[in-house]
């Protein structure tokens, strides 16, 4: 077993196609159904049900594809140690956010990372908190950003607190709330809501204050970004919660402070085992010692 099958496999199940496999790992397609091939015959068995439409996964497949992922983050890892032993940072970092992080200015701190460590390959993805913790704890990503609830702590991760902040209330210009300075909860329970999707960690907090006050509220609309939330609120449709240090980036909605309003809790995670040197050296700049 080599370490380009694994990688021409994992290929395969991701893009569900040997033509596009082939061309992503930048060989012809014949070198590549020729060691994947070769793995079936080394491991007993077929990794792919192959359809003159699509490649659909076996069951030995899914079974095969986290150890494989696995070896090669490995791989990847061993080249980077000894890249750093020789005083160079190299490899990759994979940063997860949420949307609505406000505690750190990411897009300088990674332009910073990268003017220092341009051998570094950075790839960033945007997530729900809950999702970027499992994907720390598995190593797919490297670093991350999330916002919990004060109830709540990342787990399975090392953590360090970056902020606190209050949510406030996120309205159209012309909505009758406007002209407040202020608002309570039991007031907004009477409007309706856009929100993220049910049981995500910045949905929880919201919901937990709702229901710490003995009041419930109508979320009609359910969205996955940010973005979409204040598109939502500028056509007058519904409301919406936001970070108090977030809200300076939106444009054409209005702020009203929210008097019994839930706190989030801004984090940085990373690994509690095989922290990268890149991840050292990014989480550097930030000013965090792990």
């Amino acid at each position: 077993m080599e370490l380009h099958q694994l990688r021409y496999v994992i290929a395969v199940a991701e893009l569900n196609s040997f033509t596009k496999a082939a061309e992503h790992c930048r060989v012809v397609q014949s070198a590549l159904s020729h060691q994947v091939a070769r793995l079936e015959r080394e491991l007993g068995t077929r990794l792919f049900e192959r359809t003159s439409r699509r490649v659909r996964l076996t069951p030995a497949c899914a079974a095969f594809l986290p150890a494989a992922r696995q070896c090669l983050e490995a791989a990847e890892r061993a080249k980077a140690e000894v890249a750093a032993a020789l005083g160079e940072i190299r490899g990759r970092l994979a940063v997860g956010l949420i949307p609505t992080v406000a505690a750190v200015d990411l897009p300088q701190a990674l332009r910073e990372f990268h003017e220092r460590y341009p051998q570094v390959r950075i790839g960033l993805r945007v997530g729900a908190s809950d999702e970027l913790v499992d994907q720390v704890r598995e190593g797919v990503i490297e670093v991350a950003f999330l916002g919990l609830p004060t109830t709540a702590h990342p787990e399975g991760v090392e953590a360090r607190e970056l902020a606190r902040d209050r949510l406030v209330a996120v309205v159209a210009p012309d909505h009758p709330l406007a002209g407040e300075k202020t608002v309570d909860l039991r007031r907004l329970s009477t409007e309706v809501f856009v929100e993220l999707p049910a049981e995500t960690a910045a949905r929880l907090q919201s919901d937990q204050a709702f229901t710490a006050a003995g009041l419930s509220r109508d979320v009609a609309y359910e969205v996955t970004t940010a973005d979409y939330m204040v598109r939502l609120v500028e056509q007058g449709l519904a409301i919406a919660f936001f970070p108090a240090a977030y809200v300076p980036k939106l444009s054409g909605v209005t702020t009203i402070e929210v008097t019994d309003a839930p706190t989030r809790v801004e984090y940085v995670i990373w690994s509690r085992t095989g922290r990268t040197p890149a991840a050292t050296a990014f989480l550097g700049i930030l000013g965090i010692e792990p």
